[in-house]
């Protein structure tokens, strides 16, 4: 990682240092910032510049502390950090820039906080930059999502209104796992005691929250990634088995657990299993695998991978028909 050894980032350094240790030593703020004393005296001086009310105390208990009563901004970054933020949010395919929108607004306010030679370098890749949609991202209401992660934090149940995307209406109660983002959608992962079954729900769907009386404890061995990846390769329509002419160690890689379960068939042989309810999109994901397979039963699968190769086969053979010299002819119609 590479660190910002600005002035101003090693002055605000110096000030985190000193409201961590008040009384702490120009000596020794100098070895905690990698500096000589007379350097971190400088970086002193330029918070009192700034108006922070830096107190120096001589003799053996002496040293450096912030002034009584001060309230200090709540936000004090470095320019990597700040520019970093920002590109954060610009990798988010968020509207930064305006400020009308809950993300352009909170963006602005941490702009404002920050000292203005950092301000004025989040605020011209601010401005500057256009981020490209994402048309597959879905954002769920934030106030939704605070409620949903203050009842995983505080270890209570919930009880939540669902609409399904066929647009039925359920009422459920389930103890909040893990909120998780996977690929631009918010899922909540967790234990439905309506179904009495781990459920996964995708957070945009949800449409009231109330926060019950009832705690729970999460799972101890939890990794709610994985979870979620393994509960959305099942359950689908169209069940699928495939026998894959590779190791087990050496398919992995290339599947990822969002289309089913691997599991090692012999030394050479792996099989995967999941269910999908849209095949062609299923044969898509086959057709990464580095190594020859089957499809098993799964004949919507199958007619799906066909129906792929045949297409890329046509794109193949109508590349050969144009390129010249293929006919046993020179590129120039001469023997």
């Amino acid at each position: 990682m590479a660190y910002d050894t600005s002035p101003t980032a090693r002055a605000l350094l110096a000030l985190e240092l000193i409201q961590a240790s008040p009384g702490i030593t120009a000596q020794r703020l100098a070895d905690k910032l990698g500096v000589s004393e007379r350097a971190a005296r400088r970086y002193v001086g330029m918070l009192r510049e700034a108006e922070i009310p830096i107190e120096s105390v001589r003799g053996p208990y002496g040293g450096y502390r912030v002034g009584r009563g001060v309230r200090l901004p709540p936000l004090m970054f470095t320019a990597a950090e700040a520019l970093g933020l920002v590109m954060a949010v610009l990798d988010g395919h968020h509207a930064a820039a305006d400020a009308t929108t809950l993300v352009g607004s909170a963006l602005g306010k941490i702009v404002r906080a920050l000292p203005e030679p950092v301000a004025a370098q989040a605020e011209a890749v601010r401005r500057a930059t256009a981020a490209a949609p994402d048309r597959a991202a879905i954002r769920p209401d934030p106030e939704i999502t605070t409620q949903l992660v203050q009842a995983r934090s505080m270890g209570r149940r919930v009880q939540i209104d669902y609409r399904t995307e066929a647009g039925s209406e359920w009422v459920i109660e389930l103890d909040p796992w893990a909120v998780v983002v996977r690929h631009g959608r918010w899922y909540l992962l967790g234990w439905s005691h309506t179904a009495q079954a781990q459920r996964v729900y995708r957070i945009d769907r949800i449409r009231a929250v109330t926060i019950l009386d009832h705690e729970f404890t999460p799972p101890a061995d939890l990794d709610p990634v994985a979870a979620l990846e393994a509960h959305l390769a099942v359950g689908w329509e169209y069940d699928v088995e495939v026998e894959i002419d590779a190791p087990f160690d050496a398919v992995a890689p290339y599947v990822p657990r969002s289309i089913g379960r691997l599991e090692p068939l012999d030394a050479q042989t792996t099989r995967l299993v999941g269910s999908t309810s849209n095949p062609e999109w299923y044969a898509e994901q086959l057709a990464a695998i580095p190594a020859s397979f089957r499809i098993i039963g799964s004949p919507e699968v199958k007619a799906a991978a066909r129906t792929i190769g045949d297409r890329l086969l046509a794109a193949a053979r109508d590349g050969d028909d144009q390129a010249p010299g293929r006919s046993g002819e020179s590129p120039n119609g001469h023997d």
